[in-house]
């Protein structure tokens, strides 16, 4: 039997304590509970951010991207594509050739992002589902056609049913400058525009999609290119098939999946969930110091009581439990509503969408909420540290109290 469990337990139960103590044990409750339950919502809200990162880009970014380690750009061959293509694991290897070009459009121009990518780059990728107006296709009845970003057709006012006037690339060329013809400086090549494309604001406003050959040639890169991307068989894991392939290929290339290519972005979002976790660390630990000054009027409230505790052979760490054990009845009982109540609103979240994004061009209406076991434990963790922390002190001066002056 646990004595002093008992005894917390009817002490926190008792109808006959002082108002006063009674009022702030409740306080401490409330306290705890807001904290815990705010501190599930927001994490559940970082974790949610996390996962839409992942989705967003999910639709552009292939399993596997090879790129080298120096320089922007590497030689490829027959032979080294087929080393890749020949790998367990590896479903669909797509060329890509990607740079900045200028990109005019009647009398309007803007820096663009060439992405050159071969033929069965879609395989491997949901960009021609984000396709908006025309269509996908980068070569139809042999013509080459260029997939554009909204941002991109806003900018420069682009038609995709305007047969007559074409997207017109321009890139520097590897020859010496010469003053009296400008315009030779520069490779110039004309392509259709086929079809815009709508995935997020980073790709819209910057990514035109051309065919591989159309991009070899305006960037001059002949058998180079930037990056190769890989779509990882069904059933297969990406860590080990991208540990097999970085075994073949050397450390002259990076290979990177798919949280990789953006680890700045996800980095950044651990990093608030950090911060936001201490902060709200912080306020469960003010709002536990009530159970501080509870527990240390219970302690003056009940000196009678310790000392016919200790006159009947109670020893200091029973009495020391009593008063710990009450404090963690406190904390934990609080906690218990503020993980429920977190629970119950995230799953609200999830399920009606109660908080809006509040932009009409957001990806997803309402706030994206992912609930884990992990955060859950964390907050308990953290309750229990700041619980044994406040209760320490009042359970020791219990313990300590003298028996003869206070029986």
């Amino acid at each position: 039997m646990n004595v002093p469990f008992l005894i917390a337990k009817r002490y926190f139960f008792s109808r006959k304590k002082r108002n006063i103590i009674s009022i702030i044990s409740n306080i401490a409750m409330i306290g705890v509970a807001v904290g815990s339950a705010a501190l599930i919502i927001v994490l559940s809200v970082f974790n949610g951010l996390e996962d839409l990162i992942r989705e967003i880009y999910s639709s552009f970014d292939p399993d596997l991207k090879i790129t080298a380690v120096e320089g922007k750009s590497f030689e490829t061959d027959t032979e080294f594509m087929n080393r890749i293509r020949q790998m367990p694991g590896v479903a669909v290897v797509s060329e890509v050739i990607e740079d900045n070009a200028l990109l005019r459009y009647n009398d309007r121009q803007m820096v663009v992002k060439v992405k050159g990518v071969s033929e069965n780059f879609f395989e491997q990728n949901e960009i021609d589902s984000s396709v908006v107006e025309g269509h996908s296709e980068l070569i139809r009845n042999d013509t080459y056609y260029a997939l554009v970003g909204r941002g991109v057709q806003y900018q420069l006012s682009i038609r995709t049913n305007n047969k007559f006037v074409p997207l017109q690339f321009l890139y520097p060329r590897n020859t010496r400058f010469n003053p009296l013809n400008p315009e030779g400086a520069f490779n110039v090549l004309d392509i259709a525009p086929g079809g815009i494309f709508a995935i997020e604001r980073q790709y819209d406003d910057s990514y035109v999609f051309v065919p591989l050959n159309f991009a070899a040639e305006l960037l001059e890169y002949g058998r180079r290119r930037t990056a190769i991307e890989i779509k990882v068989a069904d059933g297969a894991r990406v860590d080990q098939v991208k540990a097999a392939l970085q075994q073949e290929l050397g450390d002259s290339f990076r290979i990177q999946d798919s949280d990789e290519q953006h680890t700045s972005l996800l980095r950044a979002v651990k990093v608030e969930k950090l911060f936001v976790f201490i902060t709200f660390a912080f306020i469960l630990g003010i709002a536990s110091l009530n159970i501080f000054f509870s527990l240390s009027m219970l302690v003056i409230d009940k000196k009678k009581d310790i000392a016919i505790l200790a006159s009947m052979g109670a020893t200091a760490n029973t009495i020391r439990n009593i008063f710990l054990m009450e404090g963690a009845l406190v904390a934990f009982i609080g906690a218990a509503y503020g993980l429920s109540i977190g629970m119950l609103i995230c799953n609200l979240q999830q399920t009606f969408g109660l908080v809006s994004m509040g932009m009409s061009t957001s990806v997803v209406e309402a706030y994206p909420v992912k609930m884990e076991v992990r955060d859950f434990i964390l907050t308990g963790l953290a309750i229990v540290v700041i619980t044994l922390l406040v209760s320490v002190r009042p359970a020791r001066k219990a313990a300590a109290m003298s028996v003869t002056e206070n029986i």
